[in-house]
């Protein structure tokens, strides 16, 4: 490796320790830290279990970042260290300087990544919805295999997935689908998913061989925890119970505790069945309601759309954020920013931070302009 090469690669990481540390106050984060970590001794804290619960996962997601940097700022320290003892004609210090770069590189597009995630409700758990459009089995298909793509994702990134309703389709796919993905920065990342998505392939459900194209909706909101009070007045929502059908095909519940509120004046519907009681049921569709409620307020405050439902997005052509082809050639292609790559295969197994990154990064850029 010359000196010259060298130079440039110190000075990229250089630049880029910089504008990681440009993007927000370490030492805040540090006193922050500190502060919630002696709160954690204080007496009586545990007396609110769900109140302490609360504050131990703030922590711990703060920890987390905390040891992120920390461990970026040692390997930038451990690269301009390494650089100096290379010598032109001493290759393996010279691959071993390489190898300590491209970790960094790695480690700073993850970083610079996971910062962009500054919004207040960024750091919560998911709510994703999905639902098949026209086309019968071949779309519900298609919307199974968005679910399965959703918890490869999750298993990846070692997120817990709660199921809270789900309709099996008729013949094979789903009629929709409705989970949690819960662990830190689990909203912040996939809303990035939210919209319709597009594929192309030959239906397996087609005995003549031909070529389909299906249409699925994702709808991404935050759960919203008891700092953000959203009031539901009982004249205003309907609430049905029914018998569950158990979630997804594992044991049936046949108790009569599913159910489903439906918000009048917004016409939104929650569904939950995955508790055997339907208190519980109740409860956590009531919290997804004030969830898609308060997200629907943010979005008229921002000019955007009217409504988080499904039916707000046409599952047709033309209307697609994403593509998947897997005939007459291979490619996913995200629309919003030309992100596109080949292997269809490792995208529908979860890999899907190339699509998130390249999104988050968009979206910072329209919101400053």
């Amino acid at each position: 490796m010359q000196k010259q090469e060298i130079k440039q690669h110190l000075g990229v990481i250089k630049k880029q320790k910089d504008d990681v540390l440009s993007m927000l106050d370490f030492d805040a984060l540090n006193n922050e830290v500190k502060t919630l970590d002696q709160t954690t001794y204080e007496q009586g804290f545990w007396d609110d279990q769900e109140s302490a619960q609360k504050v131990i996962k703030v922590l711990k997601g703060l920890k987390n970042k905390q040891e992120k940097l920390n461990k970026f700022i040692d390997l930038y320290e451990e690269c301009v260290a390494s650089s100096e003892l290379v010598e032109e004609d001493n290759d393996e210090m010279a691959l071993f300087f390489k190898e300590l770069t491209d970790e960094y590189f790695s480690m700073y597009e993850k970083l610079s990544v996971e910062l962009l995630l500054s919004g207040e409700l960024d750091s919560s758990n998911a709510v994703l919805e999905i639902h098949p459009g026209a086309g019968g089995t071949e779309s519900q298909d298609w919307a199974e295999m968005l679910y399965r793509m959703y918890k490869r994702y999750s298993e990846h990134k070692e997120y817990e997935i709660e199921v809270l309703d789900y309709q099996s389709g008729d013949e094979a796919g789903i009629k929709s689908v409705t989970f949690m993905i819960k662990g830190f920065y689990a909203y912040g990342y996939l809303q990035s998913e939210h919209g319709v998505h597009r594929l192309v392939r030959i239906s397996p459900f087609d005995s003549g061989g031909r070529r389909h194209t299906s249409f699925a909706s994702v709808n991404v909101i935050p759960e919203i925890d008891d700092k953000i009070d959203i009031e539901i007045n009982d004249k205003d929502i309907k609430i049905d119970t029914y018998r569950s059908s158990g979630a997804g095909g594992q044991s049936v519940n046949t108790t009569d505790s599913a159910v489903r509120i439906t918000h009048l004046e917004t016409k939104i519907v929650v569904t939950v069945q995955n508790e055997r009681s339907q208190f519980k049921n109740r409860d956590k569709a009531m919290s997804v309601l004030k969830s898609k409620l308060y997200q629907l307020e943010l979005q008229k405050k921002h000019d955007e759309l009217t409504s988080f439902r499904s039916t707000s997005v046409s599952n047709s052509f033309g209307s697609q954020i994403r593509s998947y082809v897997m005939h007459p050639y291979n490619m996913v292609k995200d629309h919003r920013t030309n992100t596109e790559t080949g292997n269809v295969s490792k995208v529908m197994d979860g890999d899907i931070d190339m699509f998130i990154s390249s999104f988050l990064k968009f979206k910072v850029g329209e919101d400053n302009d």
